[in-house]
């Protein structure tokens, strides 16, 4: 989706905002995370989805994006369903003047990808179906030591 071409020396961002008012934004913001993947929407309208350097959606709306809305509180979900299934991510509500949601926007986690907690439990498993228990011998304690 390109700019309609009509020249703007401010955009406003409201509960009504369609996909293209959305853009300059959403692609401001996914060039400053590195070209993270980003969704927005307003609360009215469906939004967008930016990857790579380009909207690759522009209809788009999502549960978590919804749901940040509604509920109009920062969300870190991982999405059952649609593109970013399985993917952590965190969606924030975009407020007016008074504090009320009218609209959100969303990024791949990627410090949900990183969770500690979650990287020990792997480490656990892993070593247990390599090594038969949780932790490995030393060495000196290995089958072939024993030999």
């Amino acid at each position: 989706m390109e700019c309609t071409g009509v020249i703007m020396d401010q955009y406003i961002i409201a509960a009504s905002s369609t996909p293209a008012d959305l853009v300059p934004v959403v692609m401001a913001v996914h060039h400053l995370l590195n070209r993270l993947p980003v969704t927005a929407r307003s609360r009215d309208q469906p939004g967008i989805r930016i990857e790579e350097g380009r909207v690759v959606d522009d209809r788009y709306t999502g549960p978590v994006l919804e749901a940040a809305i509604v509920e109009n509180a920062v969300k870190k979900e991982v999405p059952v369903s649609g593109p970013y299934r399985g993917v952590p991510v965190v969606v924030a509500p975009v407020r007016d003047g008074s504090g009320a949601a009218i609209g959100a926007i969303g990024v791949v986690d990627i410090t949900g990808i990183f969770d500690l907690a979650t990287l020990m439990e792997h480490h656990s498993a892993i070593l247990q179906q390599v090594c038969g228990k949780d932790p490995c011998p030393l060495p000196s304690e290995s089958v072939s030591a024993r030999r």
